[in-house]
């Protein structure tokens, strides 16, 4: 199928060769402003259809494995990723504290800090009661902070409190920042670890990782010689390419699956 969409500047055409040439492709992309679109409310994001479909032609390919992996709970991730039964993406949520593998279960521990988790959440709930647009998000193995629909300085107040408390409260938890978002959790794996448990599982000697926040500078850090780190948008990153958003992310996965169907 031929694409009509703007061809890649010289550094991404270098990136799509090296996915295209690759033994086996491991192709690991964040969701939220990665395959979909930043929204004010997080259960309603859902994947461009040029991204939905340039991973479902990826993820038919020989030698070519597709995975999403996310801060989301598995179970959300799910649902935002609209899974279906048979589906051929590997889904890794909650940071790479959990993971679904096509054909297979669910594959995660048991959440040794739940009573905790619950007690904390419930106390960051009292705090930002009173800060409009303010919510807690209770995950598996922790809870976060969101505050995109706040007052900045309503919401920095809140973070602040609410970083008291877990400091007082759960010391040794993980806590992470991105884009309007505080997160904390009991479990300490990042997408970099993510990663390297999906590369070994399909034994991939290239990996491909596109994120545009904090946490997948992670994954984006953790790439070696020969794999293909993307930021998508701006801010400071580790990446050695860049595509301005979603759309052209998905303009380039497209690319790289025509490329690999046809080499």
């Amino acid at each position: 199928m031929s694409d009509s969409s703007p061809s890649p500047s010289g550094e991404l055409a270098t990136a799509l060769a090296l996915g295209t040439d690759a033994r086996h492709l491991l192709v690991a992309l964040d969701f939220d402003g990665t395959l979909a679109p930043l929204v004010d409310e997080p259960m309603s994001a859902r994947m461009l259809p040029e991204a939905r479909d340039a991973l479902t032609r990826l993820s038919s390919l020989p030698d070519t494995t597709v995975a999403l992996v996310s801060g989301r709970t598995l179970a959300h991730l799910a649902e935002i990723s609209e899974r279906e039964p048979d589906s051929r993406i590997h889904l890794a949520g909650s940071h790479g504290a959990e993971f679904w593998h096509p054909g297979g279960a669910d594959d995660a521990d048991a959440d040794d800090a739940g009573s905790l988790r619950d007690t904390l959440a419930d106390r960051a709930e009292a705090i930002i009661a009173d800060t409009a647009g303010a919510w807690i998000e209770r995950k598996r193995f922790g809870f976060a902070l969101h505050t995109r629909l706040s007052d900045p300085e309503r919401a920095a107040e809140a973070a602040a409190r609410i970083d008291d408390l877990v400091r007082a409260e759960a010391p040794e938890w993980r806590r992470r920042t991105g884009q309007d978002i505080l997160e904390f959790a009991s479990r300490h794996e990042g997408k970099d670890a993510a990663i390297r448990r999906l590369r070994e599982l399909v034994d991939a000697d290239v990996v491909l990782f596109a994120g545009d926040d904090v946490t997948d500078e992670d994954a984006l850090a953790s790439l070696g010689a020969g794999d293909i780190g993307i930021r998508v948008g701006g801010g400071e990153s580790v990446a050695a390419y860049r595509v301005a958003d979603a759309a052209e992310l998905a303009a380039l996965l497209s690319r790289l699956a025509e490329a690999r169907a046809g080499r």
